[in-house]
């Protein structure tokens, strides 16, 4: 199955290096990237071009002006240029376990999409994190990560998770099957009966409201909470609005609550913008 691997980046270019350094190890090697730019300045395209030489991905940029945090605006652009049947979606700051790719593939099936979690790091363990790190997988070692700085907390136990029992706590696990935007996957064509991400939502719950609608739409969410590992590099969030998540969270309870499918506010409004892509 050809896949497209799915994510936005703002100004981050040492933890976007991170990233990449993380999928130039996948085992499974038949995929391509997009990276969906919020308007970073030149160094992130240049650190872009320096790792499409040096790991051989296929990495496509697609940038828009900087107009403040349109994270829903450059995804659905980023999505038009998606030419093959499956997405994987993660984040600019998530580093890749090596088999987060085949682990989504291996348990996409029709009429459903798949979502997982992330383990969060501290800064002084992100920043300790080097390529060598990376590329051997020490850290997703848990020694390793404790020795480094991770906290030892229930949320993060989950990187204990030996790989045959992921399935069978994918199934015990009460948690509920919202998109998580950093560590999910769906068919191409169910992301676009949708119609993309809504437009109107900034900064808070806009990966959970697009689950939302694939749920109205009758695309089951599956979990792989346990065997499709990421972690997350810590980062300043000076763009995050309690205003903005009150008014996120609002939209995505009315349309679980009238069953909307699709939003009037996504793709629909992108086909015809202004947008630079390279690779």
């Amino acid at each position: 199955m050809n896949v497209t691997v799915l994510f936005t980046t703002y100004n981050s270019p040492k933890w976007l290096e991170k990233v990449l350094w993380g999928f130039s190890v996948q085992t499974h090697r038949d995929f391509d990237i997009i990276i969906a730019d919020d308007g970073s300045t030149d160094e992130t395209r240049q650190l872009i071009d320096r790792m499409r030489s040096e790991t051989g991905i296929r990495i496509k940029h697609v940038w828009h002006e900087d107009h403040g945090f349109q994270k829903c605006e450059i995804l659905n652009k980023a999505i038009l240029q998606v030419e093959s049947d499956y997405i994987i979606f993660t984040d600019g700051d998530c580093i890749p376990r090596a088999d987060f790719v085949e682990e989504h593939l291996k348990c996409a099936k029709p009429g459903c999409f798949l979502t997982g979690s992330v383990a969060r790091l501290p800064m002084s363990t992100s920043e300790h994190i080097g390529k060598e790190d990376i590329t051997s997988g020490a850290c997703f070692n848990w020694d390793w990560l404790v020795e480094n700085g991770l906290l030892v907390t229930r949320k993060n136990m989950k990187l204990r998770a030996r790989k045959y029992a992921g399935n069978i706590l994918n199934h015990l696990t009460p948690a509920r099957t919202n998109f998580t935007g950093c560590n999910a996957s769906a068919w191409t064509k169910d992301v676009i009966a949708v119609n993309g991400f809504d437009q109107r939502m900034s900064h808070g719950g806009l990966d959970r409201e697009f689950g939302v609608r694939l749920k109205n739409l009758g695309i089951k969410g599956k979990h792989v909470r346990y065997n499709a590992q990421i972690i997350h590099l810590d980062h300043a969030r000076g763009y995050s609005d309690p205003e903005n998540i009150r008014k996120n969270k609002a939209l995505r309870i009315h349309n679980a609550k009238r069953k909307i499918k699709i939003t009037e506010y996504g793709l629909n409004l992108v086909k015809d913008q202004a947008v630079r892509i390279t690779g």
